[in-house]
């Protein structure tokens, strides 16, 4: 069964997506026992993978859908909107980190403790909130085979982040010459920035605003 887990030492995995702060200075372990897949110093192999950017995989459009169907299962009882795949592999022919990207919105994220209890079984992992430094959601990790191949973006729809997850992704979808530009920046920045996941997303941070901004 999965769980609700934190790690110490600052993993590069999480600080782009989870952001930082002095709580990485502790271990938590998880609800019931450790997710699979071990690194070094004993945390999650997962939790400390290198960036690294595919080639767009045009299975990832079905993988999504099916993941998203399982959810829309799991979760009816709290659902208020529907389930969106968002991120890179959204996008088609992007080049993207092969991990789906799903948002859901919900009531109330207070309640994503009940929720993740439900999707345990089914290898998803809470981050808890005070590590993942971002109140306007809640975030799961699905794992498989001791790596990560999902995030699920728990959200209040209507709130600001809601529709810019959902700008973004349409824009570029829109645009090919823009996201034939993210591309090309997706690829420098994972060159440049493998083991550093922070650095990473910070590298992209201006385009992201720029396209949130209508400035193209």
């Amino acid at each position: 069964m999965a769980g609700i887990w934190t790690d110490s030492g600052a993993p590069a995995a999480l600080l782009v997506e989870f952001g930082t702060n002095d709580l990485l200075t502790r271990w938590m372990a998880p609800m019931d026992r450790m997710p699979p897949g071990r690194g070094p110093n004993d945390r999650p192999a997962w939790a400390t993978e290198p960036v690294l950017i595919v080639d767009h995989d045009q299975g990832w459009a079905l993988q999504a859908a099916q993941e998203r169907q399982r959810l829309l299962n799991l979760l009816g009882p709290w659902l208020v909107d529907d389930i969106h795949h968002v991120g890179s592999t959204a996008i088609p022919g992007l080049p993207a980190k092969p991990i789906i990207d799903l948002m859901a919105g919900v009531g109330c994220l207070d309640d994503a403790p009940v929720m993740a209890r439900v999707l345990a079984l089914h290898d998803w992992h809470l981050v808890p909130s005070e590590l993942d430094a971002r109140p306007w959601r809640r975030l799961l990790v699905k794992v498989a085979a001791g790596r990560r191949v999902a995030h699920l973006h728990l959200l209040e729809p209507g709130t600001t982040r809601w529709a810019e997850q959902l700008r973004f992704r349409d824009r570029l979808r829109a645009r090919p010459a823009l996201a034939a530009e993210y591309a090309e920046l997706k690829r420098r920045l994972a060159r440049e920035h493998t083991g550093d996941r922070e650095a990473y997303g910070e590298g992209k941070a201006a385009f992201v605003r720029r396209v949130l901004a209508g400035w193209d």
